[in-house]
Protein backbone atom coordinates (compact mmCIF):
# COMPACT_ATOMS: atom_id res chain seq x y z
CA UNK A 1 0.00 0.00 0.00
CA UNK A 2 1.05 3.58 -0.85
CA UNK A 3 -0.46 6.93 0.55
CA UNK A 4 0.19 10.34 0.01
CA UNK A 5 -1.20 13.41 0.40
CA UNK A 6 -0.95 16.76 -1.10
CA UNK A 7 -1.53 20.37 -1.02
CA UNK A 8 -2.68 21.63 -3.88
CA UNK A 9 -2.22 24.71 -4.83
CA UNK A 10 -4.92 27.16 -7.33
CA UNK A 11 -7.20 30.09 -8.05
CA UNK A 12 -10.21 29.71 -5.58
CA UNK A 13 -12.56 30.77 -8.99
CA UNK A 14 -10.96 27.41 -10.49
CA UNK A 15 -11.98 25.00 -7.47
CA UNK A 16 -15.32 23.69 -8.84
CA UNK A 17 -13.61 22.60 -11.98
CA UNK A 18 -10.85 21.54 -10.10
CA UNK A 19 -13.13 18.99 -7.66
CA UNK A 20 -14.55 17.53 -11.07
CA UNK A 21 -11.02 16.91 -12.91
CA UNK A 22 -9.15 15.61 -9.30
CA UNK A 23 -12.28 13.44 -9.01
CA UNK A 24 -11.24 11.77 -12.00
CA UNK A 25 -8.03 10.85 -11.12
CA UNK A 26 -7.45 7.51 -10.14
CA UNK A 27 -7.05 6.99 -6.39
CA UNK A 28 -7.40 10.99 -5.66
CA UNK A 29 -9.90 12.46 -3.05
CA UNK A 30 -10.23 15.81 -1.69
CA UNK A 31 -10.48 15.99 1.96
CA UNK A 32 -10.62 20.11 2.05
CA UNK A 33 -9.66 23.53 0.84
CA UNK A 34 -9.40 27.13 1.54
CA UNK A 35 -10.52 29.95 -0.51
CA UNK A 36 -8.87 32.22 1.46
CA UNK A 37 -5.24 30.95 0.14
CA UNK A 38 -6.56 29.24 -2.57
CA UNK A 39 -5.32 25.27 -1.13
CA UNK A 40 -6.98 22.19 -1.31
CA UNK A 41 -5.88 18.98 0.64
CA UNK A 42 -5.45 16.01 -1.43
CA UNK A 43 -4.99 12.23 -0.51
CA UNK A 44 -3.59 9.69 -3.10
CA UNK A 45 -3.82 6.17 -2.94
CA UNK A 46 -2.13 3.21 -4.99
CA UNK A 47 -4.82 0.69 -6.42
CA UNK A 48 -4.53 -2.03 -8.99
CA UNK A 49 -3.05 -0.59 -12.74
CA UNK A 50 -1.58 2.74 -11.36
CA UNK A 51 0.85 4.15 -8.64
CA UNK A 52 0.67 7.04 -6.61
CA UNK A 53 3.07 8.74 -8.61
CA UNK A 54 1.11 8.34 -11.79
CA UNK A 55 -1.78 10.50 -9.56
CA UNK A 56 0.90 13.10 -8.68
CA UNK A 57 1.82 13.93 -11.91
CA UNK A 58 -1.73 13.58 -13.59
CA UNK A 59 -2.66 16.21 -10.43
CA UNK A 60 0.29 18.32 -11.70
CA UNK A 61 -0.39 18.55 -15.10
CA UNK A 62 -4.00 19.40 -13.92
CA UNK A 63 -5.26 22.57 -16.05
CA UNK A 64 -5.37 25.33 -13.03
CA UNK A 65 -3.10 23.88 -11.03
CA UNK A 66 -0.28 26.11 -9.77
CA UNK A 67 1.77 23.77 -7.51
CA UNK A 68 1.48 20.71 -5.67
CA UNK A 69 3.13 19.96 -2.26
CA UNK A 70 3.73 16.97 -0.97
CA UNK A 71 2.70 17.01 3.28
CA UNK A 72 2.81 13.11 3.32
CA UNK A 73 3.82 9.45 2.06
CA UNK A 74 3.76 6.17 3.78
CA UNK A 75 4.65 2.65 2.16
CA UNK A 76 4.51 -1.31 3.27
CA UNK A 77 6.32 -1.99 0.84
CA UNK A 78 9.75 -3.48 2.19
CA UNK A 79 8.63 -3.87 5.65
CA UNK A 80 9.29 -6.97 7.00
CA UNK A 81 6.68 -7.96 9.43
CA UNK A 82 7.54 -11.38 10.09
CA UNK A 83 7.69 -11.91 14.01
CA UNK A 84 5.43 -8.80 14.39
CA UNK A 85 2.35 -9.44 16.44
Amino acid sequence: MNIASVVVRARPEHFPELHESLGAIRGVEIHGESADNGRMVVTIEDGDGYAVSDSLTAINLTRHVLSITLAYEYTDQGLDTGGMK
